[in-house]
């Protein structure tokens, strides 16, 4: 039932051969890399807004938006001129943890790595709530904090679920959603200016009253000071978050791979950088302002542009609201495959590092998604409390590529090399001042976090490696190790004497062991007999051993002989034989106790310990049927 299920939800397992036929065009691509770039075109105006409203009185704060959009578009410029780079450099994708790691050193790659993966998760979590807030602006019955949480929780798991299914077959899915977002609100753009400087459309009615709500029992300072500049164009330029995904996933493309990612990244960066710019010149014109009441600055925007009540208007926010959440598809994209290049370098699990059924790095899928329901709930949803999280994840990456990309000129200066160092020396100064103003003016606002989970995220990678160097340290074997002989004793554990327990005992015979004794723990004098007289009257050729046990612990019990046992030999190998039953129908288990499952745990922590579990199945017809036994040897 559970594999029918699967197969269903998931779809039919891909072969490994079909890898080719998964990769991704030019147009699914853009929207499975290039939705989260895109879709902070939904928010990034209001954040700028949010700081600079609270700095200083209204209206005066729009007069900012426009420098600040050039200046964000210009470093947008510099960051997407960059990664084409790194895509040609490094065509097996990566991004800023392969740069660091080629270029730098293995501790910095690290660091990028981890503020790319904290990227990722912020990612989704802050793609779907800002989806979530943009459809309830448009229904205001969605607005409470309860209803939010759990829509988010729920565009979540649909997003899981696709992503589960391939990065292919997502793709497809999600690119209307994108493509309808850029054809609205290009149109929202075009329609707003034309109105504005052909029809004189003026400001949005209600700003000022609006905007003293918002303001109300908020510290507000009565000018402008260049550290508010720069934090408000540290919170519009998280526009920038996603332009790395292109350069991680370039081997997600059809050949030839650093081609098609390049085409796709200058496509996505022509698309952002204009759309943001358009925003940004629309609000200066419309001045929308942050609402008390949750309505997103683009919301109002799209009401002044095509009228409240318009269909078209409704469009706008239904594709706002689907290319946000589905633009954390971005994210289930790209983390996955990050991890498993850690994963390879065995500093993550490396079961991060395994495709699943579809070819996808499910594990990565699930990770992920766990993570983002934690921050979702954990910050209530809230975009402008994860925006500061979000930041300082995207701008770490930003400047460890860009600094890794100068190393990488000035080591190998291949052709027009100088250019490229340039491109990537301002680049690195400008993301770092941006990292720089990011943490300072919003520390206290929740940017501590990533300061500090980012180094604890590495000292988790370091571990992880050392365990598995440790590992491969103790499990090499020198020229000179030899196999030697060694004895063998196996242990069958009797509870009473029963067709499973008989057929278990055959089997432990055919392995030719040293020794073979049965065990028994009884709790009373009756119990040994009752099993003494029944192996007697059998007449069965295994030598018994009865365990007394006053206070009923098998477990206990079991592991004590099973010590007293390895004690007289040492160098003895030890097999422990559990016979087990299974039965027809789950119902039925909660009728039995487990402690074979419970013993079985127990025994596989001892070193040179054999456990075998031998089934006999009960069947309908009331006969036993012995299962195949399973030797799980105990590693060290």
């Amino acid at each position: 039932m559970v594999s029918s299920l699967k197969r269903i939800v998931v779809g039919k397992p891909i072969a490994s051969s079909e890898e080719q036929h998964q990769r991704l065009g030019i147009p699914t691509a853009l929207a499975v890399f290039a939705s989260d770039a895109i879709s902070s075109t939904a928010y990034a105006t209001e954040e700028i807004l949010v700081v600079l409203l609270g700095a200083t009185a209204f209206p005066g704060s729009h007069k900012y938006l426009v420098p600040l959009a050039i200046a964000a578009v210009i470093l947008l410029t510099i960051v997407a001129t960059s990664y084409r780079q790194t895509i040609f450099a490094y065509p097996d994708g990566g991004g800023a943890y392969v740069v660091s790691r080629e270029n730098i050193s293995a501790n910095v790659a690290l660091v990028a790595g981890a503020s790319l993966l904290v990227d990722y998760t912020l990612t989704v979590a802050v793609s779907i709530a800002s989806g979530v807030l943009a459809i309830s602006s448009a229904v205001p019955a969605l607005r409470p904090e309860g209803y939010r949480i759990l829509l988010c929780l729920f565009f979540l798991i649909l997003l899981t679920l696709g992503n589960l299914r391939g990065v292919k077959e997502s793709g497809r899915i999600f690119a209307v959603p994108t493509y309808a977002y850029v054809v609205l609100l290009g149109s929202m753009i075009i329609v707003g200016l034309v109105r504005v400087f052909g029809f004189h459309l003026g400001a949005i009615p209600g700003g000022h009253a609006a905007v003293q709500d918002y303001l109300n029992g908020k510290h507000v300072t009565q000018s402008i000071a260049l550290f508010a500049l720069l934090k408000a164009f540290s919170s519009g330029a998280v526009v920038l978050s996603g332009v790395e995904a292109i350069s991680n996933g370039v081997p997600a493309f059809h050949k030839p791979e650093s081609k098609n990612a390049a085409r796709t990244l200058a496509l996505m960066a022509t698309i952002l950088g204009t759309s943001f710019l358009g925003i940004s010149i629309l609000a200066h014109h419309l001045q929308p302002v942050v609402r008390e009441d949750g309505e997103t600055v683009l919301s109002q925007m799209g009401k002044a542009v095509f009228g409240d009540g318009n269909p078209i208007y409704f469009a706008l926010q239904i594709a706002t609201f689907a290319i946000l959440v589905l633009a954390a598809n971005t994210a289930f994209a790209d983390f996955p495959r990050l991890s498993s290049i850690i994963a390879r370098d065995r500093y993550m699990p490396r079961q991060l590092a395994n495709r699943g059924d579809r070819l996808v790095f499910s594990n990565g899928v699930l990770v992920l998604s766990g993570f983002a329901a934690v921050l979702i709930i954990a910050f209530r949803a809230e975009v402008t409390l994860l925006i500061p999280l979000y930041a300082v994840g995207v701008f770490t990456g930003f400047t460890l590529s860009q600094f890794g990309m100068c190393r990488h000129h000035l080591s190998l200066r291949e052709p027009n090399w100088q250019r490229g160092l340039a491109i990537n020396m301002v680049g690195c100064i400008a993301t770092g001042i941006v990292l720089i103003v990011v943490v300072v003016s919003k520390f206290t606002a929740g940017a501590w976090i990533p300061v500090i989970v980012i180094p604890f995220i590495v000292v988790i990678f370091r571990a992880i490696h050392s365990h598995y160097e440790r590992v491969d340290r103790i499990l090499a074997a020198p020229d000179e190790y030899k196999v030697r002989r060694r004895t063998h004793t196996v242990v069958v554990l009797v509870g009473r004497v029963h067709k499973g327990v008989l057929e278990a005992l055959g089997y432990a015979r055919s392995l030719r062991p040293d020794r073979l004794i049965a065990v028994s723990v009884v709790s009373n004098a009756e119990e040994q007999e009752r099993i003494v007289g029944e192996w007697e009257k059998r007449e069965i050729p295994v030598e018994l051993r009865t365990v007394y046990s006053p206070y009923r612990e098998l477990q206990r019990s079991v592991m004590r002989f099973v010590d007293e046992l390895d004690d007289e030999h040492p160098d003895d190998f030890l097999t422990i034989v559990l016979p087990e039953f299974i039965l027809d129908h789950w119902w039925e288990k909660a009728l039995h106790n487990q402690s074979a499952f419970i013993l079985r745990a127990r025994l596989r922590a001892r070193p040179n310990t054999v456990v075998t579990s031998l089934p006999f199945h009960i069947a309908e017809n009331d006969t036993v049927v012995l299962g195949t036994a399973e030797s799980d040897p105990i590693r060290p």
